[in-house]
This record gives structure tokens, C-alpha cells and sequence, in this order.
């Protein structure tokens, strides 16, 4: 008899927790987004497991043609997105997504429909984004346990390593599906994936808007190998995940690195930094003004979206203050880019004898428009470069040279 009381109170106790966390979820304004495709043997356990947690449930049958839709009507009150033929989980997460923002929910968090995720997780993440409001929540799998695939081992650090390239961000996991996505957050921003690697694109993305990453704790399911069902096709999926990384790198590379650069110089910062790379006597100052000299006229030349990365390669090259070529390259930033179109395009067309007045900032900017002045652009862009990093170099020397030790007696007393 007393074993049966004990029972009965750990199971009440279960029940108020989990009640407690059901009003949580309502007043974090939180929904649960499963896609699905094709997962008729698990979807009807995942669902039932989610509504222990939440009603408040998005299921986006992504071009099912097996029992998904009866299964579906099994359930009152679910939001259901369907459509036909399969578009792929990037998409199905993006419709989801995109109800979510419309209905004005604050979080999503999204499970898969294979039976892989446990529903009893769903807590994990409504503590953490309490103690981390607004933050982008990845599962943490245990990639070393029994039936992991070793392509999911492999492929999860590949991934780990290429977003920590482009973001700066470590985190153990970044292929689990299971997340919490801050919806609201992420308006605005646009994706051009479909398929699995849009969970790479999203994570890349809210990064680089600021939004704060955190991994989860998660457990996970794999059944054995031939029982377990999957679409991930390894050489087609693989193929657009490289895709994808060549193309943030270059984003990162080219934009996302140079302006997270700037934005990290504080004033003890900029002080610290000019004392070590401009003030400090060791290097001579003819040294440095080549190194702003080269740094200004790797910024303008026009090999864009490569500018900052090979001002970096030739720096190391040419053994110049790296740190001095990095922070002159970044005269190509998105405010000062108007300026330099415009002073490369006239200069090309002063020494090409073209008609000045003929403006291509005064037309309607096309591909014609611009292979008209393509020539102009490119011979004075190069020219330009030119001017302007001798008037950054030779301005730079006079600084250094007579007004250095004055900058440097101050910023020592300060």
C-alpha cells in the first residue's frame, strides 16, 4: 500500500510539472512546428507526445503520398499546412515559420516527425530561453552513442567547423533539427534554401543578425540500421551543404567579418589598437603608412567580395603589419561604397576621355547600363586606388612623424 501512495505522488508530482510547463508554453507565446514528409509510421506518436506539452501545435505535411493526411484528421485543433508535390524540410520549416510570424507567436520551436526527438525535451528548452530571452536554441545530441550514423558524426563536424568560420560561434551540434527559433526575431531576413541545409542557413543568418545562439541538451532515438527511415540523400544533400558554406563564406569573407570587425572597436579598444599597431616605436613608420597605403588600395580595386581576404594573403606575403592592411581595407564598408563607385567611374572617365557628364548615377541602373561603363569603371577604379592610397599613405607618415609622440605622451597618461 505504501508503495502504491509513493507511485501515485511521483505521478502527480510528473503531472504538475508538466502542467506548469503546459501554461509556460502559452504565456512564452510559444508554438511546436512539425514537418513532416512521408512519416506515417511515427507522426501519430510524435504528435500525441507534443500535445502532453502544448495544443498550440503547426504540422506541414511537405507533399506526403502515404497515410499522413488520415492520420492528421485524427486530431482536432491542429494547424495544418499541406501542399503537393514534396518541396523539401526547408521549405516545410519556412511555411511554419511563416504562420508562426503571422499569428503573432513569439517562439517555434520545431521537432521532427521521424521519432528521433523526444517530446519530454520540449521543457529543456522553455527553461533555457527564460534564462536566454530571444535566443536561437540548438538540441545538443550525444553524437558518440549506440546507432548514431557515422555520416551524422562526419557531417556534424563538418558543419561545426564551417559556422564557427562564419559566425565565430562555437556550438557542438548544428545539424539537430530539434530548435527553438525566436520567429519574431527573425523577420525581415530572406533565404533562398529549401532543402536540409536551410537549418544551416537560418543559424548563419540570425548570427549575423545579432540574435544570440545557445545549445540545448537533447536525447535522441536512432533505430538500427535498416529500420530507420530517412530522406537525407548523403551525395545530393551533401552537395548543396557545400554549396551553401562557399557562398556564406564569401558573404563572410567579404561583409560579415570587415563589419563585425568595426563594430567590435570600442574607445578602449581603438586605444589599445593604436597604441600596439600605429604608436608603438618598434616598426618603423615608413613601414606602417605602406602598409594603410596597401590596405586603402586593396579596398578599392575592383575585385569585390575578395578585397579584405587577399589584402590579408598579400599582407602575411609581403610580411606588412597585417592588422594596419586589414583595417585600411575596410574603406570599402556599405556607407563610403557610393563614393568610391563614383570617384573610380569618374576617374576612368577622365582617362579615357569620355564625356564626364555622362553619370551613371543619373540613369536607371541595368546589366546595360552598366556594361556601358564597365571599362570606365575598371580602369579607374585601379587609378583610383592608386591616388588614393598614396594621399591615405603619404597622410599617414606626416601623422605618425610629427604629431605620434604627441598622441602617444596621451594616450599613456590616460
Amino acid at each position: 500500500m505504501h508503495f502504491v501512495d509513493k507511485e501515485l505522488n511521483n505521478r502527480m508530482t510528473i503531472e504538475v510539472g508538466i502542467e506548469e510547463y503546459r501554461k509556460k508554453i502559452v504565456a512564452l507565446n510559444c508554438c511546436v512546428i512539425i514537418p513532416t514528409f512521408n512519416n506515417s509510421q511515427t507522426l501519430e506518436k510524435v504528435i500525441t507526445d507534443v500535445l502532453i506539452y502544448t495544443g498550440q501545435i503547426i504540422v506541414v505535411n511537405d507533399g506526403s503520398t502515404d497515410s499522413t493526411s488520415e492520420i492528421l484528421k485524427k486530431f482536432n485543433n491542429l494547424q495544418i499546412i499541406s501542399y503537393s508535390p514534396n518541396k523539401g524540410k526547408g521549405s516545410a520549416l519556412r511555411e511554419g515559420i511563416r504562420l508562426a510570424q503571422k499569428q503573432g507567436y513569439r517562439y517555434a520551436i520545431s521537432i521532427d516527425s521521424d521519432g528521433q526527438h523526444y517530446a519530454d525535451d520540449i521543457p529543456q528548452f522553455i527553461y533555457k530561453i527564460d534564462l536566454a530571452p530571444d535566443s536561437l536554441l540548438v538540441g545538443a545530441r550525444n553524437l558518440q552513442q549506440e546507432n548514431m550514423p557515422k555520416k551524422n558524426t562526419f557531417g556534424n563536424k563538418f558543419s561545426n567547423f564551417w559556422f564557427r568560420f562564419q559566425t565565430g560561434i562555437k556550438l557542438p551540434d548544428t545539424q539537430s533539427g530539434y530548435r527553438l527559433y525566436p520567429v519574431q526575431k527573425m523577420k525581415g531576413t530572406r533565404y533562398f534554401t529549401k532543402k536540409y541545409e536551410f537549418e544551416i542557413e537560418v543559424m548563419v543568418k540570425a548570427a549575423w543578425k545579432g540574435i544570440n545562439i545557445e545549445p540545448v541538451p537533447i536525447k535522441v532515438f536512432y533505430a538500427e540500421e535498416g529500420k530507420r527511415i530517412s530522406h537525407f540523400r548523403p551525395f545530393k544533400d551533401f552537395t548543396r551543404i557545400s554549396i551553401l558554406n562557399s557562398y556564406l563564406v564569401l558573404i563572410a569573407l567579404a561583409w560579415y567579418k570587415p563589419i563585425h570587425l568595426v563594430k567590435s572597436f570600442n574607445k578602449k579598444n581603438i586605444r589599445a589598437f593604436m597604441h600596439k599597431h600605429f604608436l608603438d616605436s618598434s616598426e618603423p613608420i615608413l613601414k606602417k603608412s605602406v602598409a594603410v597605403a596597401f590596405g586603402v588600395f586593396m579596398g578599392i580595386v575592383p575585385i569585390w567580395g575578395y578585397q579584405f581576404v587577399l589584402a590579408l594573403i598579400f599582407a602575411h606575403l609581403m610580411k606588412m603589419n597585417k592588422a594596419i592592411v586589414g583595417l585600411a581595407a575596410n574603406i570599402s564598408v556599405p556607407p563610403m561604397i557610393p563614393f568610391l563607385l563614383y570617384g573610380s567611374l569618374k576617374t576612368g572617365q577622365l582617362i579615357l576621355g569620355k564625356d564626364i557628364h555622362d553619370n551613371i548615377f543619373n540613369k536607371t541602373l541595368t546589366i546595360e547600363t552598366m556594361k556601358q561603363h564597365l571599362l570606365e569603371y575598371i580602369v579607374g577604379s585601379v587609378i583610383f586606388a592608386i591616388i588614393m592610397a598614396i594621399i591615405f599613405g603619404v597622410a599617414a607618415y606626416i601623422v605618425l612623424k610629427f604629431v605620434g609622440k604627441k598622441i602617444l605622451k596621451e594616450v599613456e597618461s590616460n
